[in-house]
Parts: C-alpha cells; sequence; structure tokens
C-alpha cells in the first residue's frame, strides 16, 4: 500500500473539499487562541488589540480580491455569506421579483434560491454546456427586465468550471440586477477581482484556502442594497450579529497574504501537476474521458471518468488515496453527481467519475503514485470484470 511516507496517511488529493491548515496561518492564529481573548467590542486594551486584528484581517482579504477593506463581512462560513446575499438581497427588495442562477450551483446558493421560490419569487435556472459553463444566449434571455438577483459560482466545486462573470453581470446590471458570485471554490486559487468580475456581491471560505473551517466572508459592495437575516447586536455593520472569532478572521486574513503572495507561483505549480496526472492516468487507461472545459478551469482540478468501473468502486480499491467520486452516496445508495448530470454527461459516465484535486501541499511524487495506484486498480477491476 502506497501511503504518503511523511504522515502515513493516504495521499491527499481531496483539495476542493477542504484545503489543511498552512502552518503559517496556524502560526498566526495560536496568540489569538492563548492569551487574545479580547472581545473587540470591549473599550480597553484587550478588546482594542482584538479590534486591530480583526481590522488587519479584513484588509488582507480586500487586498486580495480588489475590494475596499469595509465591503468586507465575516461570517461563520461561506453558505452563511450565500445566505445573507441571496435573502438578505430579496429582504430588502421585496416580494415578487425575479432571480436567476445556474443549473450546478452550490446547494447553499440552490436552496436559499429554491426557498424564496416557494415564497412567490420567479426562478430561472441557467442551463450549462458539455463543459459545464453557463450558456450565455439562455442567461441573455432569462436576465430580463425585473430581475432582482442573478447569482453564479466562480469556478465549479466538482469540475472546476470557470464561468464568464463579466458578460454574466453585464447582463444583470442591464436589467437592473444585482450580481451575486459564490467564489469559494476560486479566491485563493485564482485571480479574483471584484471589479473585474463586476460582483456586487461575492463570498468565499476559510477552509478552501489554508485556513479553518468556520470562517468565510462576504464582499458587500458600497451602495448594495442588503438587509440582515439575522439580528442582534449590530457587529459587521449590522449585517451579520455575533462577536467576531477573532482567532479565525486573523487566520482568514493571514491565508489571504499568503495567496496574493504566492497565488502566480502556485498557479503554474498545480497546473503542471494536474497536466502530470491527467498525463498518467491517459497512458494507463484508454478510453479515459475529462470532465469540465479544459481552457476554462481550476488549475488543480481533474475530473475523469473510468472506463467500464463506477467511481466509487475504484476510489474504494485504492485506499491509499483520498479523493472524492461523482456520486452521492446515502445509506448505501450511490446517486450519479447533479452537476455531471447538468452538463448531459450519461449516468454511465457519471457514475464513473472521480474528482481529483490537487493543492498546496501536493507533489510530484504523491501525483505519481495516485496515477499508478489508480491505474493498477483500475486494470485490477478490468480484469476481474473481464476474465480470459
Amino acid at each position: 500500500m502506497n501511503m504518503d511516507t511523511k504522515t502515513g496517511n493516504p495521499i491527499y488529493l481531496d483539495y476542493n473539499a477542504t484545503t489543511p491548515l498552512d502552518p503559517r496561518v496556524v502560526e498566526a492564529m495560536l496568540p489569538w487562541l492563548r492569551g487574545g481573548y479580547g472581545n473587540p467590542s470591549s473599550d480597553h486594551p484587550y478588546g482594542h488589540r482584538a479590534r486591530a486584528a480583526v481590522a488587519e484581517a479584513r484588509a488582507h482579504i480586500a487586498a486580495l480580491i480588489g475590494a475596499k477593506a469595509g465591503e468586507i463581512i465575516f461570517t461563520g462560513s461561506a453558505t452563511e455569506a450565500n445566505n445573507l446575499a441571496i435573502l438578505g438581497t430579496a429582504r430588502v427588495r421585496g416580494k415578487g421579483g425575479k432571480l436567476v442562477c445556474s443549473a450546478i450551483e452550490h446547494p447553499s446558493v440552490a436552496q436559499p434560491m429554491q426557498h424564496l421560490a416557494g415564497e412567490g419569487w420567479q426562478l430561472a435556472v441557467l442551463p450549462v454546456d458539455a463543459g459545464g459553463q453557463v450558456l450565455l444566449p439562455a442567461a441573455a434571455q432569462a436576465i430580463s427586465t425585473g430581475t432582482t438577483l442573478v447569482s453564479v459560482m466562480l469556478a465549479n466545486n466538482e469540475v472546476g468550471t470557470i464561468q464568464p462573470i463579466a458578460a454574466l453581470a453585464g447582463l444583470a446590471h442591464a436589467a437592473g440586477a444585482a450580481m451575486h458570485v459564490d467564489a469559494a471554490q476560486a479566491v485563493g486559487k485564482i485571480p479574483v477581482d471584484v471589479d473585474a468580475l463586476g460582483a456586487d456581491l461575492l463570498t468565499l471560505a476559510g477552509h478552501k484556502f489554508y485556513a479553518p473551517k468556520g470562517v468565510g466572508a462576504v464582499f458587500v459592495r458600497s451602495g448594495t442594497p442588503l438587509a440582515a437575516i439575522q439580528f442582534g447586536a449590530g457587529h459587521e455593520g449590522g449585517l451579520r450579529p455575533g462577536t467576531e472569532n477573532v482567532p479565525h478572521i486573523v487566520a482568514l486574513g493571514e491565508a489571504a497574504r499568503l495567496a496574493k503572495l504566492e497565488l502566480e507561483a502556485e498557479m503554474a505549480r498545480l497546473r503542471q501537476l494536474r497536466d502530470t496526472l491527467q498525463r498518467h492516468l491517459a497512458a494507463a487507461i484508454p478510453g479515459l474521458l475529462v470532465n469540465g472545459q479544459a481552457d476554462a478551469c481550476l488549475p488543480g482540478t481533474l475530473n475523469v471518468s473510468f472506463p467500464g468501473i463506477e467511481g466509487w468502486r475504484l476510489l474504494a480499491a485504492v485506499p491509499e488515496l483520498a479523493a472524492s467520486t461523482g456520486s452521492a452516496c446515502h445509506a448505501g445508495q450511490h446517486a450519479a453527481s447533479g452537476v455531471l448530470g447538468a452538463m448531459g454527461l450519461s449516468a454511465g459516465r457519471a457514475a464513473a467519475a472521480l474528482r481529483l484535486s490537487l493543492g498546496r501541499f501536493t507533489t510530484l511524487d504523491e501525483v505519481g503514485t495516485a496515477a499508478r495506484a489508480l491505474s493498477a486498480a483500475w486494470g485490477a477491476a478490468r480484469t476481474v470484470s473481464n476474465p480470459a
């Protein structure tokens, strides 16, 4: 069994699910877990120091996405941030408008949209092409006068496809709508600039770029109307009540600072590793199919379908590898990914998919080992299913 020789654990190729904490982020957090326990709202030195740390983190996040510090609102997750952006926009604009999202949104976008549809809002769901990109002609038809909000993710979590957000934002603004971008999978992995995208609201998650779980943020462009969906003491501009989670916010700020410094080099490194992994697999496995948009994809994401075997069965045969399948398992039942289905992939191809997502601590040796293990397991499975 080819485990990671440094840790004895499986090789980790599931960075799109969550990233490990960067040790530098841990070091930034530690003082605030130990002696930095002040409440940022308190008017004494403990509170002043905590408030300054939160302000510094806010500035780092703003710098990473081209925003102003005052436009960053901290939340407990990207899910909370998405709910605030969507439900808060709907609440401030009143009932009866039109909402638009894509067919491949994360549940934290799709479900608030469906909730609003149940309250009488009109909801248009944009189709995607075979690579997972929104069809702009369909978007132009759906985004019309009376549209309140358009919400489309910047990069898909399963196949890595990057969306034409600037074009969608242009359509939204021409119709008088706000543009929300779920950028949880993109921030820290590719350049994200709120002005270039035309985003009015944009959400991110700490645990997708080497900060802890349990912290996120939403960018709210100055002048964009947004109502609170929780109520309390008026923290975060009155939009997110609750005492700020200073250690996690500091960690998020440090992760943003590091991402800004290292983004260009890390993108090139991950792209090279991903392409190497794809070449090794394609050379060993005839009929391997790549899912997604080859020329507009996150640099560390590779979604592939292995011929003749379900992805979950293949992954079960490779315990030395931690990755994700193209299906969701509930009580032993394996259902094909809704994202792959929306892309028009056959049920068989979707069921045969694996998502291999690489990140900051992935090495070339790990890529080679993972490719050999998957290829060997696929060959063994084919031999069993087609005995001589």
